[in-house]
């Protein structure tokens, strides 16, 4: 009798110790059963992805990750510029939350490593009337590079598989609309917006590198129904102009308007809003070279062209390198950017406008500008020593009537009123400095006003 006991202890004894060692044993997919979410961030990436929508979208998932919430990634992107397409897709692929990727609203597009998000995430979905592929070059900045080891079609079969998703069948070498995308299994669901793909979503589990999660994303259509909650991410403004700055059209843009503004100071006197409003575009501009590969070669031709248009407006001048900096503008501006992908590349419309303008403004409009501030000049120069009288205070700079027309003064002594007879004593670029005119025995005769 006192054997069974024995045996019956050491039996209960040998239970306790075995439940904490299976609890510890047990797949992590197993404990993670009971995972759900009624959280969702939509974080919405439209463009080319740099370096700071790159940091934008890895810092979302990670704020997503400790929220438990699941991500909604809104595409709208040709692919990567200058940034690891294949990186950025297994932090995609390893977030320990469900990554929705939705293609959409129409008529957004996912090519190059926008197709290889649609790969990695947890699920993938389009709009319809979205276009989807190709799938190279997966970098915009580098459009030559050579197909990554192991191939899409390896990564995405392995991606797709882990996640218990469907395994594509088609790695499109050209655009391809939502229905054919959905055809061939590179993504599953269709939606037209985010409401819709959020209610197809409601009651589906979804695979994660840190196992299954249920989802509750029913959209409230009446009081009282349980309703997801929903967070919009997007970048802020300092990041969305910096991200606007990174494009090779918005460079040019920036570039040749940044200069032309400092042309147009170059040729005036002093330093007005034009030459700040040039310094920040140029500024701009050189952000976004920073960012996005570029020829030397083009940005010289493209600078010294404007350069040497510049000098012949100063020479007041028409002719040979007039001549010179326009064939290197148009040089510059076919070369700048001649080694990114066709999808970023500057349009040649934009190139043929630009030229047709930077003709029109170098060779007609700053001559005419020059020529026009020669004639004040010289004129002013004529009214020194001539009466005129204040038509506001001058403190220190104000109107002056001198010799029928009205000029803008500035006092030599201190503030002088309105009315006062005042002299001419010099002329500051397009300001006339006056002093006051002591009263005469005989007034002296004031032009006759207008």
């Amino acid at each position: 009798m006192a054997f069974p006991m024995r045996r019956a202890a050491l039996s209960l004894v040998l239970a306790a110790l075995a439940v904490p060692a299976i609890i510890v044993a047990a797949p992590r997919d197993a404990r993670a059963q009971g995972r759900s979410t009624s959280a969702v961030v939509v974080v919405k990436v439209d463009g080319s992805i740099d370096g700071t929508v790159d940091g934008y979208l890895r810092d979302a998932i990670a704020s997503a990750e400790h929220d438990g919430a699941a991500v909604v990634l809104q595409l709208d992107s040709a692919g990567t510029l200058d940034v690891d397409p294949i990186a950025l897709a297994q932090r995609i692929h390893d977030a320990t939350v469900p990554v929705i990727v939705w293609v959409g609203p129409s008529p957004a597009k996912a090519a190059g490593a926008g197709l290889l998000l649609m790969f990695a995430a947890s699920e993938a979905a389009v709009a319809p009337g979205v276009g989807v592929g190709p799938t190279e070059p997966l970098d915009l900045a580098d459009p030559g590079a050579p197909a990554p080891v192991p191939s899409i079609s390896s990564l995405a079969t392995s991606w797709t598989s882990e996640r218990d998703r469907r395994t594509p069948t088609l790695f499109p070498a050209r655009p391809v609309p939502a229905q054919v995308a959905l055809d061939h299994h590179i993504a599953n669901v269709v939606a037209p917006s985010v409401t819709d793909l959020l209610d197809e979503l409601d009651g589906r589990t979804l695979q994660t590198a840190d196992g299954p999660v249920l989802l509750h994303t029913q959209v409230a259509t009446q009081e009282g129904e349980p309703t997801v909650s929903v967070r919009f991410e997007d970048l802020g403004p300092v990041a969305r102009v910096l991200h606007a700055a990174a494009s090779p059209t918005w460079i040019y843009v920036l570039l040749v308007f940044g200069l032309a503004a400092l042309a147009f100071e170059i040729t005036q006197p002093g330093f007005g809003f034009a030459g700040f409003a040039g310094l920040v575009m140029v500024g701009l501009a050189v952000y976004g070279l920073t960012v996005v590969p570029f020829s030397w070669l083009g940005l010289v031709l493209l600078v010294g062209g404007m350069g040497a248009m510049t000098l012949d407006v100063l020479m007041r001048k028409l002719g040979v390198l007039t001549a010179i900096g326009g064939v290197g503008f148009v040089a510059g501006s076919l070369f700048l950017f001649a080694d990114v992908a066709d999808q970023i590349d500057v349009s040649p419309w934009l190139i043929g406008f630009t030229t047709l303008a930077a003709v029109l403004y170098w060779g007609f409009g700053l001559t005419v500008a020059v020529q026009s501030r020669d004639r004040i000049a010289s004129t002013q120069v004529g009214l020194v020593g001539l009466v005129g009288e204040t038509r506001g205070e001058l403190k220190p700079e104000g109107p002056v009537f001198v010799k029928g027309a009205m000029w803008r003064g500035r006092t030599m002594n201190g503030p002088i009123a309105p009315g006062t007879r005042v002299r001419v004593r010099g002329v500051d670029g397009l300001i006339l400095r006056v002093q006051p005119e002591a009263p005469p025995d005989e007034p002296p005769q004031i032009s006759d006003e207008p």
